[in-house]
């Protein structure tokens, strides 16, 4: 550790105090930074995936990426070995929300940024797509009007589901899949998973009630966030 320290410093061409006040006032512009991604993240995250942890991780590690730029330096040696070290790393948590890897790669290039002293960058940056992500967020842009929704019918073993649904189906809603079938309750019944897109004059209790009267009155269920259905 020393001697990487020793070697950083002779490469920088700069006094151990100089290179002591260079990594905390790296550290700290991070830190700052970070907390404006956190921020907006915050305020603009949707559903019940929200994590603290996960808010703890961006701040972490845009922090920690710009010490390691700063340690690489113009170094090819020092930044393959550290390519190799980092391939080994297996992360087992799974994303669920596509924004979350928007605003990990949002972090690092953050880190990036400061790590090689572009302050004024790393600033600018992080203000600019902030303001960008929350206006995303207060026009809701993309949103279609309409929300997903997965809809779970268990049917018996001895019913044929092939298109016994299909006109309450065409009644109630704007459209629809058929996701998966699986067996339940020791093989003994089926359970249908479709995307829907339901109708705004619809209610879901009237398309429930159909269905209750066409698989022998067993579970009907409807999950209002798609995400439910990885879980």
């Amino acid at each position: 550790m020393e001697q990487l320290f020793e070697e950083a410093i002779q490469l920088n061409g700069v006094t151990p105090m100089q290179m002591v006040i260079n990594v905390i006032v790296t550290m700290i512009v991070s830190l700052c930074v970070g907390l404006i991604i956190t921020y907006t993240y915050r305020k603009t995250h949707k559903g019940a995936n929200y994590s603290q942890s996960f808010v703890h991780t961006l701040l972490i590690m845009n922090i920690v990426i710009s010490v390691v730029i700063m340690v690489i330096g113009s170094n090819i040696a020092r930044a393959f070995s550290l390519a190799g070290a980092l391939s080994i790393v297996r992360f087992r948590s799974a994303i669920r929300d596509p924004k979350d890897v928007a605003f990990i790669f949002f972090a690092m290039a953050v880190g990036l940024a400061t790590g090689t002293g572009n302050y004024l960058v790393a600033i600018v940056f992080a203000i600019v797509v902030s303001f960008v992500i929350y206006g995303l967020y207060t026009f809701n842009y993309g949103d279609r009007g309409q929300v997903n929704k997965i809809l779970k019918i268990t049917v018996p073993e001895n019913l044929n589901y092939e298109g016994l649904f299909d006109d309450l189906f065409q009644e109630h809603l704007i459209d629809y899949s058929l996701a998966s079938v699986k067996t339940t309750n020791l093989g003994t019944m089926f359970e249908l998973t479709y995307f829907i897109r339901s109708k705004e004059e619809q209610q879901d209790k009237e398309l429930i009630d159909g269905i209750r009267c066409r698989n022998a009155n067993l579970r009907v269920a409807i999950l209002l966030n798609a995400q439910d259905y990885y879980e």
